[in-house]
């Protein structure tokens, strides 16, 4: 899952935020903060499956994280179907 700018509210809404390292426009901390998560102030972060990033300038790396997460996950899925 990738989420940007505002879109971690949603994480918060979907109760999936506790334990979650992640980012997302400032504004946000506090907000996922109080719903368990631990807010770092970087251009993208990767946790568990989960792609954030804090806003617009952050697409590049952003992308490029999602990319790897998505190549991955359809990698492992070729995998499994292999077997």
């Amino acid at each position: 899952m990738a989420s940007i700018c505002h879109g971690p509210w949603t994480i918060i809404e979907a109760g999936a935020a506790r334990g979650r390292r992640l980012t997302s426009w400032p504004s946000l901390k506090s907000d996922l903060q109080n719903a368990g998560a631990q807010w770092v102030d970087q251009e993208v972060v990767v946790d568990q499956g989960l792609v954030t990033s804090r806003k617009p300038d952050d697409i590049p790396a952003f992308n490029r994280e999602v990319i790897n997460l998505f190549a991955g996950a359809s990698g492992q899925s070729r995998q499994a179907a292999a077997r």
